[in-house]
């Protein structure tokens, strides 16, 4: 089965809920904690549903907002104690009750998916990183939260894990996202595209140009340095959420290695998760590398 990184909602640890959707990241599903199961699956209901709102099926770019602000209306509610209407949140809601989950983190996704409807390019890296601060960190911050391991350290290395996964999810994805919409989607930055040679037309053409390949090869190298500063965070947590998270982190810069495998032409082939993979990923799950800290 071809294992995919999903773009968005970039919920790459509540994969571990609904292998159905999310691919990348099955053997997770194991790993949880039976008590978090639920709590993970209302995330996971909120997210999903958000993100299909943003980009799936045809409903115009106004309907698509709508739907949207009808959900962020739902946390103003639960904000202010007002009834709850909608099923997710009906089931949403005690978990942000019953864990104090921070709302500005459900909100700051309905943001990133609520600015996918409308914008195709970024300027530069740090406009990038923003989107994924707000479409990628929050399900990694909400989980810290449910698993009561929420320090600042934690948070910080969480982001780093979930803006790399969201990041190598886009150099897997360039040929993909640029077939999408009228103007195609790009989210390799503006200025690093004109600093390689590499114009908007090159993506649409899907030309692995000597220019494409070491704009690419930037971008990789950097996702994995941004992936490995995050890793720590698995050998930190117990048990099996420490697990959990190597298996993400393993399976990240595996594809990783499979984009440099095949020369940053990921026009022609696109790196994906085999079989095979796992067990590569498994083992360096299980195996602690001699600089990671107890």
């Amino acid at each position: 089965m071809e294992t995919r990184v999903r773009r968005k909602p970039c919920i790459y640890f509540c994969r571990i809920m609904a292998v159905e959707h999310y691919e990348n990241f099955p053997v997770a599903s194991v790993l949880l904690p039976q008590h978090l199961r639920e709590p993970v699956a209302a995330i996971y209901g909120f997210a999903r549903s958000a993100d299909d709102f943003a980009d799936e099926g045809e409903l115009s770019p106004q309907q698509r907002r709508a739907l949207l602000a009808g959900y962020m209306a739902e946390l103003d509610a639960i904000e202010g104690g007002e009834p709850t209407r909608h099923p997710v949140f009906l089931r949403l809601r005690p978990v942000i009750a019953g864990h104090e989950l921070p709302l500005q983190l459900f909100r700051d996704l309905l943001d990133a998916f609520t600015q996918d409807i409308g914008k195709d390019r970024y300027r530069d890296f740090a406009e990038l990183m923003d989107y994924c601060r707000r479409s990628a960190d929050p399900v990694g911050r909400l989980l810290l939260h449910l698993f009561g391991h929420a320090s600042a350290e934690n948070l910080s290395r969480s982001d780093a894990v979930c803006s790399a996964l969201q990041l190598i999810n886009h150099w897997q994805d360039v040929g993909i996202d640029a077939a999408k919409g009228t103007n195609g989607r790009i989210y390799l930055p503006q200025d690093e595209m004109a600093r390689f040679g590499v114009s908007d037309d090159d993506i649409r053409r899907r030309a692995a140009s000597a220019d494409f390949r070491q704009l690419l090869r930037f971008q990789v190298e950097r996702a994995r340095s941004l992936m490995l500063s995050g890793a720590p965070l698995g050998w930190y947590l117990p048990g099996r959420m420490g697990l959990e998270i190597r298996a993400i982190v393993a399976g990240g810069l595996r594809i990783l290695d499979k984009i440099e495998a095949i020369d940053f032409d990921v026009f022609t082939r696109r790196p994906v998760l085999r079989p095979l993979d796992w067990t590569l990923i498994m083992w360096r799950s299980l195996v602690r590398p001699l600089d990671a800290k107890p």
